[in-house]
């Protein structure tokens, strides 16, 4: 199976090199490694192409964008460009410039897609260091594909017609993946270190527009205020509530585009409100 994956890299000097690291000791490496310089004014194109001048089947690209930090939105538009410079694959990745993979990881997902022809997206779990350790990174459940190591199988990537350019992203393709009948799968015994934890830097807009993400995915009031009730808690930060609900409270008044249609939006609501019952009920 053909691997290629993707790294938009904006200002990543400081961590790029242990990443790419990474890769390169992989016991399986990808067939294709597109760096994409997001539009960088660090050493980050400079260490990309030391590697690539190294390595064949890496290659590095210029994306011009916004300096303007924009979660989601600049992040897949980087993303989307390097998909140009992708050639034939049966396994895409988006992975991000600040993590360090252990080096099996590909070799390991290999065996995944290829045992299980119905798998559409799958991910190990991504671990932070704290006090010296390196533990889980407790913003989601250990059952969700993570942003920053995203592998997609050809047809789902199809299927849900590539990531939506916005906050979300990240769980919406999750969700469409399974709306067309794919099935995802984290593998607990890859442990990706995170070097950069998610958040890192947020602003209270910033945070307002995942409540925003949520009204494009169509939850619904009640299902956004249970949602931004569980990622308070999960960041132990009780103003997220707050800013999460305002942010979907706002999108309502301005009724920006959605991310799927009203029969996508259904399924996603019946599949978040299951997931709640499940928890409830022993």
């Amino acid at each position: 199976m053909r691997i290629s994956i993707v790294i938009p890299a904006h200002n990543e000097a400081q961590f790029i090199s242990q990443c790419l690291d990474s890769f390169v000791n992989q016991d399986k490496q990808p067939d294709e490694l597109i760096i994409v310089d997001d539009n960088s004014d660090d050493s980050t194109f400079d260490i990309a192409s030391d590697f690539a001048s190294r390595h064949p089947w890496i290659k590095v690209v210029q994306h011009q964008s916004s300096q303007q930090h924009n979660p989601g939105k600049k992040v897949v538009e980087a993303f989307n460009f390097g998909l140009k410079h992708t050639s034939k694959y049966d396994i895409i990745g988006k992975f991000d410039a600040d993590i360090i993979l252990p080096p099996n990881y590909f070799s390991s997902m290999v065996r995944q897609y290829q045992s299980n022809w119905k798998l559409g997206m799958a991910s190990g779990l991504l671990y932070i260091e704290k006090n010296g350790k390196w533990v889980y990174e407790n913003i989601s459940d250990k059952n969700h594909i993570r942003g920053p190591i995203k592998l997609y199988h050809r047809a789902c990537f199809n299927k849900i017609d590539g990531l939506r350019a916005g906050v979300g992203w990240d769980t919406v393709d999750e969700l469409l993946a399974k709306y067309h009948d794919f099935e995802t799968l984290t593998v607990p015994s890859l442990e990706v270190k995170h070097l950069r934890p998610t958040g890192h830097g947020y602003t209270s807009k910033k945070r307002q527009s995942k409540g925003e993400a949520l009204y494009k995915m169509r939850y619904g009031i009640v299902l956004a205020k249970l949602t931004a009730l569980k990622m308070a808690w999960q960041a132990k930060s009780p103003i997220l509530y707050v800013q999460v609900l305002l942010g979907y409270l706002k999108a309502m008044f301005q009724a920006p585009e959605k991310y799927v249609t009203p029969q996508e939006g259904k399924f996603i609501r019946r599949i978040r409100w299951k997931g709640i019952r499940s928890k409830l009920v022993p």
